[in-house]
């Protein structure tokens, strides 16, 4: 089962899929939105990578506080589940997201790569990757 993780954020959404046997999670690309608001071009291209890799499930990061309760930014990324739902006509799960930013920033800088700009370019797939590896680990998929 080919699997695609999301991290939404405002100005971006991160994608990470799976292997076709569903054991490995790989970063394929960062959604860059010039309008936070405006995500049509945004369900358009994950809709596309859906068809490209026969993707059968999604994974959406859910963005919770540290202590485990809901912030503000859950409800922005519930209304783009529903979204996405609705347009992809596929199950989409949640999978808790903490710390998955930081811990993509921490294999960048171990990996060389110290620029702000690199980072920045790079963090948001690493991180959808992390989710769905952190998925695919709970769930046995």
């Amino acid at each position: 089962m080919r699997l695609m993780a999301l991290d939404y954020g405002f100005a971006t959404v991160g994608v990470a899929v799976s292997d076709e046997l569903g054991i490995a999670a790989m970063p394929l690309e960062t959604i860059v939105r010039k309008n936070k608001n405006k995500l049509r071009k945004t369900l358009a291209r994950i809709e596309n990578i859906i068809h490209e890799r026969e993707t059968e499930l999604i994974v959406l990061g859910k963005p919770l506080n540290m202590d485990g309760s809901e912030g503000d930014m859950v409800k922005s990324c519930s209304e783009f589940k529903e979204m996405l739902e609705k347009r992809c006509r596929l199950p989409v799960v949640w999978q808790d997201e903490r710390l998955s930013s930081h811990e993509a920033r921490e294999i960048l800088v171990a990996g060389g790569i110290k620029e702000r700009h690199e980072i920045k370019k790079n963090i948001d797939s690493i991180a959808a990757a992390i989710i769905l590896k952190e998925y695919m680990a709970i769930s046995g998929k």
